[in-house]
C-alpha cells in the first residue's frame, strides 16, 4: 500500500453528525455533536457528566506543524506515519495516570479509536501553562542576550546552555489575544507573571483567586509525574506545555481539569539520557525537527523573526521535504509513544475508513 494512504492529513472532512462548523487547528479537528447524539451518548456509554453537557468528537491527524507552518513530504507525504496515534496513545496514558494518582481529570471521555477522542465542552483558562526544568530553546535565546526576568522570576548569572535549573520553573504565557487587560499585551502567546493572573484571574477564566495555586500544583505534580516515568526509561523530560480548563461532573459540580494534550513530542522536548551523559543532546520530540529545519533552510531567521511570517508561510508552502525526514520524524514519536505505553503502537492501514466505520457502526455519527 501507498504509504500516504496510512496517513491522515485531512481530518475536518468526515462525515460525523454535526450542526456547527468543524474547528480545525494545526493537528487537531473538532465535530461539535447535536444535542441529541450528545444527550443519547451521555445515557448509552454511562459518561459522569450532567445529561446536558456538549460533546465533541476529536480527531487527531498526522499533520506536522513547526514555526506556526504545517509541512509536507515529496510524493503526496502530506503527514508523518505514525506520528496522530503516537500522540494520542500518549497523552491518554498520561491523562490516565494523572487520574490514577488522583490529580485531576482530564476533558476525555472515551477513545473510540487511536486517533480519535470523545470530548466533554470545557471553559479553558487561557494561560499556556509551561514549565522547564532546563534552561535551553527560547529561554536560552533570550538569556544569552541579556535577558534574566522571565514572567516575573529571575534567573541567577552564570548559568549554561542545556543546564539543569535549581527547580522548575513556571513561565506561563496568553492562550490567544487577550483585550482590556491591564499590563497583558494583546498579543497571542506573550510572557506574564503570576502577578498578572493574580491581578486578572477572571480575566485569564481562573473561577477564584485559588485555583492558581491549584493550576501550579497540578502542573508540577503533572510534571513530575511524567518525569519520572521517563526517567525509568532513561529519558529526560526537559519542558512541556499544559492546558487546564473547568467542565462539570455528573452532579453539575465545576472541576479544574486537564485538557488538550499533555506530555507529548509536539507539546515537550524530551532528551535521551545515554547521550545526554555523553555531553550530546538527542531530541525525542518535535525539537529535533526544528532544528533540523533551521539547519536546512540556508536563511534560518525566517523561521524565527515573527516579522516574516509572509516568507516563512511561502517557504512551508513551496518546499516539500524529504520522505526521509518525515521518517525520521516517524521514528521520533513512534519509538517515544511505545516507550511510554511499554507496548507496540498500532497503526492504521486506512485511518480515515477506520474511524468512519466504528462511529458509524458502535456510536450512530456517521451521516452517510
Amino acid at each position: 500500500m501507498n504509504l500516504s494512504n496510512k496517513v491522515l492529513a485531512v481530518n475536518d472532512d468526515l462525515p460525523i453528525r454535526t450542526d456547527k462548523a468543524v474547528h480545525s487547528g494545526k493537528v487537531r479537528s473538532v465535530y461539535w455533536l447535536t444535542e441529541q447524539d450528545s444527550e443519547r451518548l451521555i445515557k448509552e456509554k454511562n459518561y459522569n457528566v450532567p445529561a446536558d453537557t456538549p460533546l465533541a468528537i476529536m480527531v487527531i491527524s498526522d499533520r506536522i506543524s513547526a514555526f506556526d507552518c504545517i509541512w509536507q513530504g515529496e510524493d503526496g507525504l502530506n503527514g508523518v506515519p505514525g506520528k496522530g496515534a503516537a500522540l494520542n496513545a500518549i497523552s491518554n496514558h498520561w491523562f490516565k495516570l494523572f487520574k490514577e494518582k488522583g490529580l485531576a481529570d482530564s476533558h476525555i471521555l472515551d477513545v473510540p479509536h487511536p486517533f480519535v477522542w470523545i470530548v466533554q465542552k470545557a471553559k479553558p483558562v487561557m494561560v499556556e501553562a509551561i514549565a522547564r526544568q532546563y534552561i535551553t530553546g527560547s529561554m536560552w535565546r533570550a538569556y544569552t542576550k541579556g535577558e534574566r526576568e522571565f514572567c516575573g522570576i529571575t534567573l541567577p548569572e552564570g548559568l549554561e546552555k542545556d543546564q539543569k535549573l535549581p527547580e522548575l520553573l513556571i513561565t506561563p504565557s496568553t492562550k490567544g489575544v487577550l483585550t482590556g487587560l491591564e499590563g497583558v499585551p494583546e498579543a497571542d502567546d506573550v510572557n506574564i507573571s503570576r502577578a498578572d493572573l493574580e491581578r486578572h484571574f477572571e480575566g485569564f477564566n481562573f473561577h477564584s483567586p485559588s485555583d492558581i495555586d491549584l493550576y501550579e500544583k497540578l502542573l508540577k505534580e503533572g510534571f513530575a509525574v511524567i518525569s519520572d516515568a521517563l526517567a525509568t526509561q532513561d529519558q529526560i523530560f526537559i519542558d512541556t506545555k499544559f492546558e487546564f480548563g473547568y467542565v462539570k461532573d455528573a452532579n453539575g459540580t465545576d472541576k479544574l481539569i486537564y485538557m488538550d494534550e499533555v506530555g507529548t513530542p509536539d507539546s515537550s522536548r524530551i532528551w535521551d539520557g545515554p547521550a545526554h551523559r555523553d555531553g550530546k543532546i538527542i531530541e525525542k520530540s518535535k525539537e529535533g525537527f526544528r532544528q533540523w529545519l533551521l539547519n536546512h533552510f540556508p536563511d534560518p531567521d525566517i523561521l524565527l523573526n515573527k516579522e516574516r511570517m509572509p516568507e516563512r508561510f511561502a517557504l512551508a508552502a513551496d518546499n516539500k521535504l524529504p520522505q526521509s525526514v518525515m521518517m525520521d520524524i516517524s521514528n521520533t514519536y513512534v519509538s517515544i509513544a511505545e516507550k511510554v505505553i511499554g507496548k507496540k503502537l498500532i497503526i492504521s492501514e486506512d485511518p480515515k475508513q477506520d474511524i468512519i466505520d466504528i462511529l458509524r457502526d458502535e456510536y450512530q455519527l456517521i451521516t452517510a
